[in-house]
């Protein structure tokens, strides 16, 4: 089922024609049961990943904001081993890393083998906020889908498994959990004002977005859009997709480099 959620290469899509709320049919409790069971299984993947070391997975999240990157973490992620599951967070470059080209702080923070790494944000913020915001030229943001391309194409057929999710809210959706922010003391540190200027101009980054989506899914590293706005299934969905792509890898645990038979332990 959660192949339907993949964007094959070459795609045309429109988000605003994608329903966000959608939850397959699904019954809540039978999906929070499936959810659990995925989760342990997750964790034996790990498991055998990390033990193998043969393959590491770069999982990459982008949403607009308040489609819940952060909880999605925490839910499917937070239950792997922390020491070899390692989640990362891109902001406004440094100058440092302007001096560089776009994708040289990012190449840094992939992960070697047997990791696992989550990118909240990342290198895709080069052709969507700098292109919503007019930071560089039209034609070197235009010239970046290709790097990106070819960078992901590197890091494939150099053993890490590349896996894109794009949590996919509504602007109504997204009013609904901006106020809530307002209207709940609790949850003031949360509120930016800043991110009503992001929000002014949706249009223009559900634009930024569609190109992503369609020029930037290939078949060494996929985008799936999955509907954000019912947790539960987001949840669901990511986890799926977790299990399957890396039950696709055909893991195994190492064979010792010893007989285990030979040894007494007195």
């Amino acid at each position: 089922m959660h192949e339907t959620y993949r964007i094959q290469p070459g795609s045309k899509l429109r988000l605003g024609d994608i329903p966000s709320n959608d939850d397959a049919g699904l019954n809540r409790d039978d999906a929070e049961k499936e959810f659990k069971q995925l989760s342990k299984r997750l964790v034996d993947l790990q498991e055998i990943l990390y033990a193998q070391k043969k393959h590491s997975l770069l999982v990459v999240l982008q949403a607009m904001d308040t489609a819940g990157k952060d909880s999605t973490i925490r839910s499917v992620f937070s239950p792997l081993d922390q020491l070899a599951c390692h989640a990362l967070s891109f902001k406004a470059p440094s100058q440092e890393e302007r001096d560089h080209d776009f994708l040289w702080r990012v190449h840094q923070r992939t992960p070697a083998k047997g990791f696992i790494h989550i990118f909240n944000r990342s290198h895709y913020e080069d052709v969507l906020v700098v292109r919503v915001k007019n930071l560089v030229p039209k034609e070197v943001w235009k010239a970046r889908y290709d790097h990106i391309n070819a960078f992901e194409k590197m890091l494939a057929d150099e053993g890490t498994t590349i896996v894109k999710f794009y949590l996919h809210i509504s602007k109504g959706y997204q009013k609904e959990r901006l106020q809530r922010r307002l209207d709940n003391a609790d949850k003031h540190w949360k509120f930016n004002p800043d991110d009503l200027k992001e929000r002014a101009v949706w249009d223009d980054y559900m634009a930024a977005y569609d190109d992503v989506l369609e020029r930037c899914s290939t078949k060494h590293a996929p985008w799936y859009v999955i509907p954000a706005e019912k947790r539960w299934f987001r949840d669901l969905l990511v986890a799926r997709i977790m299990v399957a792509t890396l039950e696709s890898l055909d893991m195994k645990y190492p064979d010792p480099a010893f007989d285990p038979r030979s040894i007494v332990i007195e």
